[in-house]
Parts: structure tokens; C-alpha cells; sequence
């Protein structure tokens, strides 16, 4: 624990001027980014009687070990440097909201020559048009389901609207009259990318003026007795009205406003979003936090606000942004979004009429979702405490295993030997830490066996072994663990091999568990614990014990064990076999360094197949376009060493195929799975 006033600046050295500033531990990584408009006043604010700090705030700073700042000429500069190195650095002490389901959206892509309607998720791409996002995907088809009679854009993907446009027959919708066709030619592009537009125009809620010219229509089509035609736009109509009443008025101004409500405790805080487009309620979305920092109602709306609009632009920020407090940077805040939608957004907290009720409702919402929120990690978190004390209790541990690390090997009968390693933090899985090794039969420079053949024990020393050396040097670069006039990396970043686990499980049991202890040992590695988890019984052994460790059937422990060790067994099988799947495709060809796929596919092209091109000679090598002597010499000693086992044969009929006939590019003679 750092004390503050080791690292405070001296006195008149902060500027008194706007900027952002950011806090970094002993080994130079960023834990905490603020924004101040006089960074003097703000820093000053840290450096004071840890009793008078908040518990959050004085934790963190008695986990720094100092303090930089960036001079910035306005405060929506501030903001936005401020939103840039949270993204970049994710620092610990700040609050990052996270969503509590990946929302749908309803997606328009103009930015192709044919705009097709669909659901997408994840981030948005330039030149799509999003509506949304909704509650639940089976809404947006619904929706679209009833609009596609009035407006037919394009709906299939681009395998299907390809193949239509081979055949010359349109899908069943181009049939029963919900698509336009444009893969048939029925329409033009210009005529299509129209009634697109048209599309999006109705639904971001320009809905009267449509409606109006659809009834006008319909009444001049009755006068002129075109009965048909005047039922078809009846239906038309219905249509559409009953797509709008899924979405009912809640502003009768037709705003298009964004409604943000908080509800905290002083853990956690969770946030929901109410879009409206035209009056009504076209998407909704909530994003659940915990209070890692000190930060009140207003603070929290900020730093929603940045996640919200950090990325968007036009009209994805809407003229109104109503929220239950203003930030303390509201005039800031308020260019910011203005800049980002183009024009002038109005930020601001309703106080009467029908966006005070909505907002209630808003607040509702948020209250329900952090009461549910908590219901589900209350249990979760139960289950999980159990299973890690469980764990510690078993493997009498000096405290709860909070960062669990486990390792598999995975081959085929001794080929493609690869391993995985899986991490669990808080007895969850921590995928962006997941790692995949290519067993390579060395550690560090030194060879220490062959590397061909099934030996799962020196598998697993080599990638022990070669995990934590990754880990001394990555404390090496941070200054954790130097030698001397060992200068710290200064990028603030986290690194992949930095933080050592409480815990390593091998998948295995006491040939196993004893060469992951051995790599431990022969890296001076003394703190952190080794245990293996044997498939046949599920027994659980430790080094140097004749006796396993068995845990009841029923324990949390044991389940979360089991979790951790067939999650490696998975990523690990994932990769044998991408890898071995890559080896069966491989060919002699491929093992011609230099050679790419366009001088392999002549030289296959040229003589036939590879059994001809083996028996080429250098000149008759050469006399392929782009063939130089060197990598003709170079083909064919690449083809003498990879000699044929012996003819292919027909498993169906018993005939030996002498590959005799021309082969064309893309065989499996090209391919090398005849040689």
C-alpha cells in the first residue's frame, strides 16, 4: 500500500486549467482516468486525510503510485480525451457499464446496391441505418413481417439473392408478394433503394403523411371502381396500423428524445434507456455496474452517456437527451453531443407532463432490472464463494483460489500435439485470457526431447514451463521484478502473461501434476499451488502425495473443477484439430518455402498432377511461366523427400487408381492426398 504524499506534486506544479489526469500503480499500468476543469483543484482533492476520503476513492489512491495529467484547452476536450483513455487503458477504479443482453436492432444497409431490411447485432456499420434495438428479435420480425406487404425491400442474404439471380427465379417472397425481386430484374436499383428509403422514412416515425396519400389513394381507386386495387391498399393500411400499435404513443409532440433513468445502491447502479422516434417507444436497453469508484447519481449519468453517444454520430444522438440529473459538466456534455449529432441536442430533466410520467416509467424499469440483477448475482455469487472455499479447504490453500489457471494437452495418436490453457477468474470464465500453445519439444533454447510421439507429461512441463517464463519476463518489463537499472515499460497497457493465478489444474493425474510442478520449481516459482483432476474417478492430486484428494460427488468444488478442466479439454481438442485439419490439406507442394498459390496451381495445371510433376526434371520444370531454376531445384528435392506410400486405392470397388487422367486445380492431386 503506497501512501499518497510519496507521489503528490509539489505545489504550484498542477496547472490550474482544464485536462484530464491519470493514476498509475507500481508497475506503471493505469488504474484510474478523471477529467477536471481546473486539474489543480481536482488533484488536490486526492491528497488530503485518507479519513476524509471516501473508501473507494482512498483505496485507489493508496494503490497508486503516481499521478500524470494532459493540459487540454476546453472541457469537451477533456471529455472526450477522458472517454479515449478509458477505452484504451480499461482502467480498474472507473465505472464501466456493461450490458445486461446483446439487444437486436432492425438494420437497413444502404450501403449496398440493394438495401436489405434485417436484424443485426453487435457494433454498427457505417452506412446501415439501425432502428431499435428491441427487447427481443421475434418483435423486429413481427414488425417487418407486416410492413413487408406495403413496402417489399429485399430481405434474403447475399447466398440466396445470388442464387435467385442464377436461376432467374425469384424466393417464395418474391412469389406471394413481400419481396420486390430486384434479384430478377422486377425492379430497377434506383426504384428499389426508393422504396428502402420509404421504409426507413415510416419507421422513424414520419407515419401521418404516408397513411394519408395510402387513404386518399384507396377512396380515388373506389370512385373509379377499381375495386381490387382499392382492397389491396385497405389491407395495405391495416397493415401498417397494426405495425404502429405495437409501438404506442407516449409523447403526442412526436419527439424523438432518449430517456435515461438510474437506479443505485451503494454497490451497484444500473441504468436503462428508453429510445422514442415519432412519439413512440422504439427500443430499449439497460446496462448494470458496480460503484468501483466514488461516484453519485450525476456522475453515473455521465459516464452512461459517454458509453451511449461515444460512438455515434447523426441522427443516432436525438434532439432531447432527458436525464434525472444533470452532470456536473452539463454545459460540456451538451456540446459534446451537440457536435456528435451535427445540430443542437437539448440536455435536460423533464419536470411536467407526459415525459415526466414516461420518465417515471424509465425509472421503473431500472429499479426492476437492478432488483433482478441482484436476485441472479446473489445466487450465482453464493454458489461461486462456496465452491472457491471449498477448493481452499481441499487443497488446504492459504486463501480462496480467486485466479484458477488449467492446461491440456491434445493430439492424435502423437501428431499435432498442441495445448490449451483456460482461465477462471471469481470461478468464471475469463475468455479474452484464454491462450493455445504448438507444442514444440523445447523450453526456453534448450531442446529437452524430441517433440514426435505421444508424451503428454514433457508436453505439459514444456508448457508450464513456458507460461510462467512468459510471466518473469513480462514482470521484468514492468519493473515488478528486475534487476538492476531495470527501467519500467511506460504504456500503461495490461499485459497477457502479467498476473499469476493462486491456482494451476492440470488435467491429469501424478506424472501430470508432477512436471507442472517441476517447471514451477525450476523457475524458483514457490506461491503458486499445483493440483490435478484425473478422469477416470475425478480424484484430485496433489505433488508429492501417494494418495489422491476426493471430494463428495456433491461438491461445489468438485463442479467447479470439472468446469474448469473440460473447458481446457474443449479448447484444446478445438485446436488439435483446426491444426490437424490444416496438416490433411497440406500437400509436398506446401513445403516449398517461397512458393505461393498461384506458381503451385500452374505447376499442378501445367503437367496433370503431382505424381507427373514428380517425375519432371529440373529443365522440364522450368519450362513453367514464372519458374526459376532455383525453385525449380528446390520443387523437386521438396518432391523427392515426400515419397508416395504406395497407389491410392477405391475402398468401394478395390481398383488402384494410378491418377493417370489430368487433374484440375482444387483436386485432391493438387492437394497432395494422392502421393
Amino acid at each position: 500500500m503506497a501512501d499518497p504524499s510519496s507521489y503528490r506534486p509539489r505545489p504550484g506544479e498542477i496547472p490550474d486549467s482544464p485536462g484530464v489526469y491519470k493514476f498509475r500503480d507500481e508497475h506503471r499500468r493505469v488504474i484510474y482516468v478523471g477529467k477536471a476543469k481546473s486539474l489543480r483543484q481536482r488533484l488536490a482533492s486526492y491528497f488530503q486525510d485518507l479519513a476524509g476520503l471516501h473508501p473507494r476513492t482512498a483505496t485507489m489512491v493508496t494503490t497508486a503510485a503516481s499521478v500524470e495529467w494532459t493540459v487540454v484547452s476546453t472541457e469537451v476536450e477533456a471529455l472526450q480525451l477522458e472517454y479515449s483513455w478509458i477505452k484504451e487503458y480499461d482502467p480498474r477504479f472507473n465505472v464501466k457499464y456493461r450490458d445486461d443482453k446483446s439487444y437486436p436492432s432492425l438494420a437497413v444497409t444502404l450501403n449496398e446496391q440493394y438495401p436489405r431490411v434485417q436484424v443485426m447485432r453487435g457494433p454498427k456499420k457505417k452506412g446501415v441505418r439501425y432502428f431499435g434495438p428491441y427487447g427481443h428479435a421475434w418483435a423486429i420480425r413481427e414488425t417487418v413481417d407486416l410492413m413487408l406487404r406495403v413496402f417489399p425491400v429485399r430481405t434474403c442474404s447475399a447466398g440466396v439473392f445470388k442464387r435467385s439471380a442464377q436461376i432467374g427465379r425469384p424466393c417464395l417472397l418474391g412469389y406471394i408478394g413481400k419481396c420486390s425481386a430486384p434479384c430478377v430484374g422486377r425492379i430497377s436499383p434506383e426504384d428499389h433503394r426508393e422504396l428502402a428509403e420509404e421504409f426507413c422514412d415510416f419507421m422513424a416515425g414520419r407515419t401521418g403523411a404516408y397513411l394519408s396519400r395510402l387513404e386518399k389513394e384507396m377512396q380515388a381507386a373506389a370512385e373509379e371502381m377499381e375495386y381490387e386495387k382499392a382492397a389491396r391498399l385497405r389491407d395495405d393500411i391495416g397493415a401498417l396500423r397494426r405495425a404502429m400499435e405495437k409501438n404506442a404513443v407516449v409523447l403526442a409532440d412526436a419527439t424523438d428524445a432518449d430517456l435515461m433513468a438510474v437506479a443505485e445502491d451503494e454497490l451497484e447502479a444500473a441504468v436503462q434507456i428508453f429510445h422514442v422516434r415519432g412519439g413512440r417507444v422504439r427500443g430499449q436497453r439497460g446496462w448494470v455496474t458496480d460503484k468501483v469508484e466514488a461516484v453519485d447519481t450525476a456522475g453515473l449519468v455521465e459516464h452512461a452517456l459517454q458509453q451511449l453517444y461515444g460512438e455515434e454520430s447523426g441522427e443516432s444522438v436525438p434532439k432531447e437527451v432527458l436525464v434525472p440529473v444533470l452532470p456536473e459538466d452539463a454545459p460540456a456534455l451538451g456540446q459534446w453531443l451537440a457536435e456528435r449529432r451535427g445540430s443542437q441536442v437539448s440536455l435536460r430533466v423533464p419536470q411536467r407532463g407526459d415525459k415526466k410520467s414516461l420518465m417515471e416509467t424509465v425509472r421503473r424499469n431500472a429499479q426492476q432490472s437492478l432488483a433482478l440483477h441482484k436476485t441472479k448475482r446473489a445466487s450465482d455469487l453464493t454458489t461461486r464463494s462456496r465452491a472457491l472455499e471449498e477448493i481452499a479447504e481441499a487443497l488446504e490453500l492459504d486463501g480462496a483460489p480467486l485466479r484458477i489457471e488449467c492446461f491440456d494437452i491434445s493430439h492424435l495418436q502423437g501428431d499435432d500435439v498442441v495445448a490449451s490453457m483456460v482461465v477462471f477468474e471469481d470461478g468464471l470464465a475469463r475468455k479474452s485470457e484464454y491462450r493455445r500453445f504448438q507444442v514444440k519439444g523445447r523450453v526456453g533454447d534448450t531442446q529437452v526431447w524430441h517433440g514426435e510421439g505421444q508424451d503428454d507429461v514433457r508436453s505439459m512441463h514444456e508448457v508450464v514451463s513456458r507460461r510462467f517464463r512468459r510471466y518473469l519476463q513480462e514482470k521484468l518489463k514492468t519493473g515488478e521484478w528486475a534487476p538492476e537499472d531495470g527501467e519500467p515499460e511506460d504504456d500503461g497497457r495490461p499485459k497477457r502473461f502479467a498476473y499469476p493465478p493462486q491456482l494451476v489444474v492440470v488435467d491429469g493425474g501424478q506424472p501430470q501434476v508432477a512436471a507442472a510442478k517441476r517447471a514451477l520449481e525450476e523457475l524458483g516459482i514457490d506461491d503458486v499451488a499445483v493440483c490435478g483432476l484425473a478422469k477416470r474417478l475425478e480424484e484430485v492430486w496433489l505433488p508429492g502425495e501417494d494418495d489422491p484428494v476426493v471430494l463428495p460427488r456433491t461438491s461445489e468444488g468438485l463442479y467447479l473443477l470439472q468446469r474448469v478442466r473440460d473447458e481446457a479439454h474443449r479448447f484444446a481438442i478445438q485446436y488439435q484439430r483446426s491444426k490437424r485439419g490444416k496438416r490433411l490439406k497440406a500437400g509436398p507442394l506446401d513445403e516449398v518455402p517461397g512458393l505461393g498459390e498461384s506458381r503451385k496451381h500452374a505447376l499442378v495445371k501445367h503437367f496433370g498432377s503431382v505424381k507427373k510433376l514428380r517425375q519432371a526434371t529440373i529443365d522440364q520444370i522450368c519450362e513453367v511461366p514464372g519458374i526459376g531454376r532455383k525453385t525449380a531445384e528446390t520443387v523437386a528435392a521438396a518432391l523427392a523427400r515426400a515419397v508416395p506410400a504406395g497407389p491410392a486405392v477405391n475402398t468401394a470397388t478395390g481398383e488402384i487408381m494410378e491418377d493417370e487422367a489430368p487433374a484440375p486445380a482444387g483436386t485432391s492431386s493438387e492437394r497432395g492426398i494422392e502421393q
